[in-house]
């Protein structure tokens, strides 16, 4: 009877297993359609995530965010039943680890995080989420008992709907696998980008994008001891999985490296059973640290980026003569993510072993970065910090050692209260080397990004690094808040120049309708001293606007600006405030080309610069209809990098310049003009001819990879001379760092202004540059402005908006547009 009973109970226990299993139902099931058949949009995408997590002891999902288009951004955890009980206690745990929270941690689980489709058109990545999703919990459930698995199906939502709704709109019925179809080759600008264009997979480390600023906040609320960024590349490419290429930045450790090639060796078990091409240690290095593998790195995963081959629509014919169907990329996904855990999940006590190694700093040369500058470029820096987590404190006046990256020597610095410390013995100092370093060690120059970012150039900080320790004081690092009081007997306000910041109150104020002026000369009124570019603003001037002090004070206190009221427009020196010296700042009306045959990156940098940074409306102008345009009705057009001039395009824009426009144009749009009849642009050539000893021609083929980059600049820093009486340059000292990203080198200009420029004795300080390329840098233009007619071009050669990161640069960008 007993054993009766027994047995009954054991059928009504699988019973239920059995009905709980059965409920969970696959992604094809849940959307009515078989997946890989057709793209998923993202809304179906949450919804099978809730599906599953409503229905599912295993799952937790968490809303993280929202896009610029209002698109929710979501994480799901998956794990043991026990597990997702006590996440809270395994974040907490996993966090001593770091040493981020106090305390010894006893647990042995490992964390494992997959990311989807950070680039909107590698869309295979959010369908294999979901099938990881229900694979994970119904056929792999033994690997959760000692791993979290984490899930982002979808970091750029906006991006990939862009390209499923641009897809679904062309695709033929059935698809058509002919590569040279429309519905496989996307127009400008596809959807790899997010809403403002914005490459989400540069972005980690410089967080300019909103879906980038929330998703650094989940993880680093949870470290994890691996992380897989899921990408696809050209479609007749096999699929990459680690262990990554060479460049590999010193801070990674033997660890990190090797446990990549196991994990390597566990996927290809999977795709030599299959038949599946694949590759390894080629193209994907490890140095840039804004990446999807990079950044996780150097905060101690396991960071890899996985790339399947596709960017195509359902079904594409590969050069072999077999068919790429959406179907076959996303279970190729899927197999490397389940592997992934896998792995993880035999290894994960080794992995918090090793990941907990990680975080002992000790042998750090450096203990320190000392950063001294303008308060506001403190105060960006400082929210850079914040958003990463990285401690940083201000120090009593004292005196230390250190290297001074200006003038490249040591030397003994005497700290003020305002320097502000950034160490590295803290749980993310290998993160702040990797940050904060004057040049990366570079292995070899075959890299996939830049080569240079260091955040002291970036920001146009001076830095000091010292190997000495710095113990850190009781000093509270609050800032303090901005308050402008309303002065109703204020004769005028002033504003300073010299940050990008200053120019958004600038762009608030035109808006308004205030007229405001800016000194070409510094001047001092009632003990305070004013640099160039100063900004006045009369109550006299400005009678017709009511409430003059309380708009402008309104103004300032939103936007957290200091503006000073004075009584007086008498200086102590300079020149007083009715001086044809205070120039008046006319309200412009700004247009810049997008479309065909420009960088749409580009163009996403100027217009996010324009709407997030200076408030400034900009008009977008598609170059398909460039030559009905009426440009007499602008002040301004902005060529993005990668527009070309034709002939009939070339003698529009010299009309509308002589007409009184300006043109800014950036990187490679300065081909328009270069060696062209009536512009004084030239570029600088080659001093090699036909008797070099080595012609191209006659290099062995296995050698010219190495031999072209001699040709190139990757990412590269150079210390420019600036003539900071020019009102391009208000804001500047007499020296700018740039981040070179191009060999593109130009004279001098025989006419007109050459604003900034690298002298004769000029090297790159930061980075790679090509022995070849580095020839052409010395006495060549930066910045220059040539007249024509009643207009004037700009000249930007280095490009000051790169990937919203180079700080130092915006200003410039805000001069060009507002002092012109």
């Amino acid at each position: 009877m007993i054993r009766k009973l027994f047995s009954l109970a054991v059928l009504f226990l699988i019973s239920i297993i059995t009905l709980n299993s059965q409920t969970l139902k696959s992604p094809s099931d849940f959307l009515g359609y078989e997946l890989g058949s057709r793209f998923t949009r993202h809304h179906l995408v949450i919804d099978y995530f809730k599906e599953i997590a409503s229905k599912s002891s295993n799952v937790k999902l968490i809303k993280y965010g929202e896009t610029n288009e209002f698109r929710p951004l979501y994480v799901s955890f998956i794990s043991s039943e026990e597990n997702i009980k006590n996440l809270e206690t395994i974040r907490k745990d996993n966090l001593k680890r770091t040493g981020i929270i106090e305390g010894d941690s006893s647990s042995e689980i490992a964390i494992v995080w997959l990311s989807y489709n950070v680039h909107g058109n590698e869309a295979s990545g959010t369908e294999a989420a979901m099938l990881t999703l229900y694979k994970l919990i119904t056929e792999k459930k033994e690997w959760l008992k000692n791993t979290v698995v984490i899930i982002d199906p979808c970091i750029n939502p906006d991006g990939r709907e862009r390209y499923v709704n641009w897809y679904n709109e062309t695709k033929n019925t059935p698809y058509n696998s002919n590569p040279e179809v429309t519905e496989n080759n996307e127009p400008w600008p596809n959807g790899r980008a997010n809403h403002y264009l914005f490459d989400l997979n540069r972005d980690w480390v410089w967080g300019s994008q909103i879906e980038t600023q929330q998703r650094l906040k989940m993880y680093n609320k949870w470290m994890p001891q691996v992380h897989v960024d899921f990408h696809e590349q050209g479609y007749n490419s096999p699929y990459y999985f680690a262990p990554a290429a060479e460049p590999f930045h010193e801070i990674i450790t033997d660890w990190q490296h090797n446990f990549q090639a196991q994990i390597g060796k566990n996927h290809a078990k999977y795709f030599d059973k299959n038949g599946w091409r694949y590759f390894t240690k080629e193209i994907f290095d490890l140095l840039y640290p804004s990446y999807g593998d990079t950044y996780p790195t150097f905060m101690g995963a396991i960071g890899m980026t996985f790339e399947q081959g596709g960017q195509v629509g359902l079904g594409i014919d590969l050069e072999n003569g077999k068919l790429l169907t959406l179907k076959d990329r996303l279970i190729h996904h899927t197999t490397t993510g389940l592997s992934t855990v896998e792995i993880s999940s035999k290894n994960a006590s080794k992995l918090v072993i090793e990941f907990t190694k990680y975080f002992n700093n000790n042998n750090l040369k450096y203990k320190n970065y000392i950063l001294r500058g303008d308060k506001e470029k403190i105060k960006k820096l400082i929210a850079l910090l914040k958003l990463h987590e990285i401690q940083y404190f201000y120090i009593n006046t004292t005196t230390v050692k250190g290297y001074d990256y200006f003038s490249n020597s040591t030397k003994t610095i005497r700290l003020s209260k305002n320097d502000l410390v950034i160490t590295t013995n803290q749980p993310k100092g290998k993160m702040v080397k990797v940050l904060f370093e004057q040049n990366a060690k570079l292995t070899s120059p075959l890299t996939y990004d830049i080569t240079a970012w260091s955040l002291p150039y970036a920001y146009g900080l001076q830095c000091f690094a010292t190997q000495n320790t710095i113990t850190s004081p009781t000093i509270n690092t609050a800032e303090p808040k901005i308050i402008n009081k309303i002065d109703k007997n204020s004769y005028a306000y002033i504003a300073k120049w010299n940050e990008v910041s200053d120019a958004k109150l600038l762009g608030n104020l035109l808006e308004e309708g205030f007229n405001v002026r800016y000194s070409q000369k510094a001047f001092s009124v009632e003990g305070t001293n004013y640099q160039r570019g100063s900004l006045v603003v009369l109550r006299g001037e400005n009678d017709y606007i009511n409430s003059f002090s309380e708009t402008i004070v309104e103004i300032a206190n939103r936007i957290k600006k200091q503006v000073t009221p004075v009584s007086t427009g008498f200086v102590n020196s300079g020149s007083d405030f009715g001086s044809s010296n205070y120039k008046l700042i006319k309200p412009k009306k700004v247009a810049v080309l997008a479309g065909e045959g420009t960088s749409s990156l580009n163009f996403g940098e100027i217009w996010h610069f324009f709407e997030t940074q200076l408030n400034y409306p900009i008009h977008v102008l598609n170059t398909r209809n460039f030559k009905r345009i009426n440009f007499n009705n602008y002040d301004i057009l902005i060529l993005p990098n990668g527009f070309r001039a034709d002939e009939t395009e070339l003698k529009i824009v010299s009309s509308f310049v002589k007409n009184g426009g300006t043109i800014i144009a950036i990187g490679s749009s300065l081909k328009s003009f270069s060696d062209k009849d009536g512009f004084s642009l030239k570029s600088k050539k080659d001093d090699k001819d036909d008797t070099d000893e080595n012609p191209e021609n006659l290099i062995p083929f296995n050698q010219r990879r190495n031999e072209n980059i001699k040709n190139a600049i990757t990412g590269s820093i150079f210390k420019s001379t600036i003539d900071a009486s020019h009102p391009l340059a208000f804001g500047y000292p007499n020296k700018y760092y740039s981040l070179k990203i191009s060999a593109n080198s130009y004279q001098l200009l025989d006419t007109g202004f050459n604003v900034g420029y690298f002298q004769k004795n000029a090297i790159n300080i930061s980075g790679f540059a090509g022995e070849n390329a580095l020839e052409k840098v010395p006495n060549s233009l930066l910045f220059g402005i040539e007249r024509k007619g009643k207009g004037q071009l700009i000249y930007m050669v280095d490009n000051p908006l790169f990937r919203s990161f180079w700080e130092n640069g915006k200003l410039f960008f805000a001069n060009a547009v507002f002092f012109n």
